[in-house]
């Protein structure tokens, strides 16, 4: 099974915001991301950026940074 940390990408920093992640969800105003045992958590905002398959990661941004 493959389970993901999902960072938010903000000022070149990368912040975590859940681990062992099942599941992502693009939803209208940001993502939803939830795992195994915990509480679905809503992120406001952001959009996925990117993906690290082999390093699990998934990172997402600011709305606001599509026009590069």
């Amino acid at each position: 099974m493959c389970q993901m940390s999902v960072f938010v990408v903000e000022n070149e920093k990368e912040e975590l915001v859940m681990e062992s992640v099942t599941r992502l969800e693009v939803r209208e105003g940001g993502v939803e991301v939830s795992t195994f045992f915990e509480e679905p958590k809503f992120v406001p905002g952001v959009q996925v950026q990117s993906i690290d398959f082999l390093a699990g990661k998934v990172f997402v941004g600011s709305l606001l940074e599509t026009s590069k």
